[in-house]
């Protein structure tokens, strides 16, 4: 009873902190509102189509207007014809930023077999990127169009060598030829012998297919922020022995150990609480900026279980800080640097993955990652609680050596 008073008085003045309020729950939403907007925004500048003025020299070409018609096919480009009188000048003023020109005569050329070249300019208002999505869209393009022409010259010319031939063995028609030819342009487009790819990590996915990216966001600065919240036990703890406090109570009918249950308590549902907020609100709010929800799983006593380990060995990293520091200064600068710090390196700002191995090394040294490891295997990969025991007991083994640490430095006084 005696630490659930202690807890209980501790509750009403964090409920009364506004600034520790916003910390703890508004600040990682916001964060993750943040993160998810510009990822977003990122993918739409993906999927945004570049105009390039193009010049094209040989107007009314047959094929110069297929490499027109090609380049406007869902490539991430569209073209609109520019004058070729004025676009040396409009590039150098920056009215335009690169255009593509095709030379004159190239359908004749391409039709006889003669070397030919696209030309793109850019002028100093331009971007790498673009030049370069323009180059590689081009230059894609430029060569299905020489493969094509080179398979009806091929074909072309094996019937003009049975030309001699009698009507009934002269297979290789000029129609034959184009619908030979056009049969295999279209399989190889619809069914290429090679194909590229994208998917995420079977590590991280173990195959499904079925999830969305935007749980590793809200599991990392939700897990991020509760420990974070460690902070709080510390300062709680300071507070108390800088202005006396627990003096006062060490000559009550109390136990040390009640007085110390009494100040994690209270830290302990609060980084519970803390978790489930962000969550939650992560899956109400990123549909309404255009996200998709974050994942839960099918495993919702792994997640809990998850969730009271984290806030326990939160709880306790808090109880060592607050025996450690002997200042203010130190309980603010140390606590909040060592927590960011432990924040970054344990995946919880960049998935563990793609930090590479050195980080991913040391990140096994912080409570961050093994809880992280944990939500995700659950999340993501769709396993259970035997699954993720080892992560679990990682956690525990991390709750352990901080609060017996924090228990044999403690001074009351």
């Amino acid at each position: 009873m005696n630490a659930l008073h202690i807890a209980l008085k501790d509750l009403l003045l964090f409920a009364k902190d506004r600034g520790q309020i916003v910390q703890l729950f508004l600040v990682p939403i916001g964060f993750i509102m943040a993160f998810s907007a510009a990822f977003g925004a990122s993918q739409k500048l993906q999927e945004q189509v570049l105009t390039v003025p193009l010049v094209n020299l040989d107007p009314g070409g047959e094929t110069s207007e297929q490499l027109v018609e090609d380049l406007n096919a869902g490539r991430g480009i569209r073209t609109e014809p520019h004058d070729a009188a004025t676009v040396e000048a409009d590039l150098a003023g920056g009215t335009i930023q690169l255009a593509l020109t095709i030379p004159a005569d190239f359908s004749a050329d391409v039709k006889a077999g003669t070397p030919s070249s696209l030309r793109l300019a850019y002028g100093p208002a331009a971007s790498l990127s673009q030049v370069e999505a323009v180059r590689l869209v081009a230059k894609g393009v430029a060569a299905q169009l020489s493969l094509e022409t080179q398979l009806v010259n091929g074909l072309s010319q094996m019937a003009a060598m049975t030309s001699d031939a009698p009507e009934e063995y002269q297979v290789f028609t000029a129609e034959r030829i184009r619908e030979q030819a056009a049969s295999q342009i279209e399989r190889a487009e619809t069914q290429p012998l090679l194909a590229l790819t994208a998917k995420w990590p079977d590590q991280i996915t173990r195959g499904r297919e079925n999830f969305e990216p935007s749980t590793f966001g809200a599991a990392g600065f939700a897990i991020m922020f509760a420990f974070i919240a460690a902070q709080v036990t510390a300062t709680s703890i300071f507070e108390e022995r800088k202005e006396g406090t627990f003096r006062r109570l060490l000559v009550s009918p109390m136990d040390r150990w009640e007085l110390l249950i009494g100040k994690m308590l209270p830290n302990f549902l609060i980084a519970i609480l803390q978790m489930v907020v962000v969550v939650a609100a992560s899956i109400v709010l990123l549909p309404a900026i255009g996200q998709t929800a974050p994942t839960l799983g099918s495993a919702p006593l792994a997640l809990a279980l998850i969730t009271i380990l984290v806030a326990l060995c939160s709880t306790s990293l808090g109880v060592l800080l607050g025996a450690l520091c002997r200042t203010e200064a130190q309980v603010g600068g140390v606590s909040s640097a060592v927590l960011w710090v432990a924040g970054m390196v344990g995946g919880a700002f960049i998935p563990s993955f793609v930090l590479g191995d050195f980080l991913n090394t040391i990140g096994k040294a912080v409570p961050h990652y093994w809880a992280l490891q944990a939500f995700n295997a659950v999340t993501l990969r769709g396993l259970g609680m035997i699954d993720i025991l080892p992560q679990l007991g990682m956690l525990a083994a991390f709750t352990a050596v901080f609060f017996t640490a924090g228990l044999l430095k403690f001074k009351f006084e």
